[in-house]
C-alpha cells in the first residue's frame, strides 16, 4: 500500500477544505508546484490533483496549475476534478498525467466511462465520494441515490485501474478514517481500492493496510499540510 499525498486546487492554490464545502477553505500555498516537490522531494511515489472548482462547475478550471505541476516533477500523477468528456480525459493523459479519476461521469454518461477504459486501459480511476453511504457527485453538491457498495459493481468487466473511496463527513476533519466503509467496499469492489477521507496518523495507515491487498492505497491530505502527519513516517508504516 501507497501513501498518496493530495493536491487540491482552487483558484490555481494549493487549499484544503473541510467536508468538501467549499467556502471553508485553507490556503496553503500561491504556488502548488512548490508542493508538489516538496512531497517528491520527501519521498512520495504519485501524487493526487484534484481541481476544486472544475469538479463543481464540470469542466477543468485549473489546467494551467495541473500542466505546471506534470512538468515540474517526474513521479507520476493522478488527475482529478471536472472530467466529463473525452477530450478532456486525451488532453490529461497527452499532458503528461499517469491517470484521470473520474466521478460524475461514471453516474451519469456510462457510455464515457467505457470508452476511457476502452481507449487507455489501466489509466482511469473512478472516484467514489460516499454521503450516508449514497454517492456524491458534482464535486459533492449533490447525492445520487445510489448506495455505494453496490454501485461498484457496474464497474466489473471494465480496464479500471482502481476505486478512490472517500468518506465526505470524515475529509478535511482529522478524526480518521470509515473503516467500515472502506471494508464493505473492499469486499464488494471488483477493482483495487485507494481509501481517502480522514487519514491522519499512522496508526490509521496500519489499520488501512491490514484491511488486505485490495487496498493499495491511502490519499493523505489535510494531515500532512498541517505537520499531524510526516509523509515519510507515514510510508514507513506501511512499507
Amino acid at each position: 500500500m501507497i501513501v498518496i499525498p493530495a493536491i487540491d486546487l482552487k483558484d490555481g492554490r494549493c487549499v484544503r477544505l473541510c467536508q468538501g464545502r467549499m467556502q471553508e477553505e485553507t490556503v496553503y500555498a500561491k504556488d502548488p508546484t512548490d508542493v508538489a516537490r516538496r512531497w517528491e522531494d520527501e519521498g512520495a511515489q504519485l501524487l493526487h490533483v484534484v481541481d476544486l472548482d472544475g469538479a463543481v462547475e464540470g469542466s477543468p478550471r485549473n489546467r494551467k496549475a495541473i500542466e505546471a505541476i506534470l512538468k515540474a516533477v517526474s513521479i507520476p500523477v493522478q488527475v482529478g476534478g471536472g472530467i466529463r468528456t473525452m477530450k478532456t480525459v486525451s488532453a490529461y493523459l497527452s499532458s503528461g498525467a499517469e491517470r484521470v479519476v473520474l466521478g460524475t461521469a461514471v453516474v451519469h454518461d456510462r457510455a464515457m466511462l467505457e470508452k476511457a477504459c476502452g481507449r487507455f486501459p489501466g489509466r482511469v480511476l473512478v472516484g467514489v465520494d460516499v454521503q450516508g453511504g449514497k454517492v456524491a457527485v458534482k464535486g459533492w453538491t449533490e447525492v445520487a441515490d445510489r448506495d455505494a457498495a453496490d454501485f461498484v459493481g457496474c464497474l466489473a468487466g471494465l480496464a479500471v485501474y482502481a476505486v478512490i473511496y472517500t468518506d465526505i463527513a470524515r475529509d478535511g476533519m482529522l478524526e480518521g478514517p470509515n473503516l467500515e466503509g472502506l471494508r464493505r467496499m473492499a469486499a464488494t469492489c471488483p477493482v483495487p481500492v485507494i481509501a481517502s477521507g480522514g487519514i491522519t496518523r499512522t496508526e490509521d495507515l496500519r489499520q488501512l493496510h491490514v484491511l488486505g491487498p485490495k487496498v493499495i492505497g491511502a490519499i493523505v491530505g489535510k494531515a500532512l499540510y498541517e505537520g499531524v502527519l510526516d509523509l515519510r513516517s507515514a510510508m514507513a508504516a506501511v512499507s
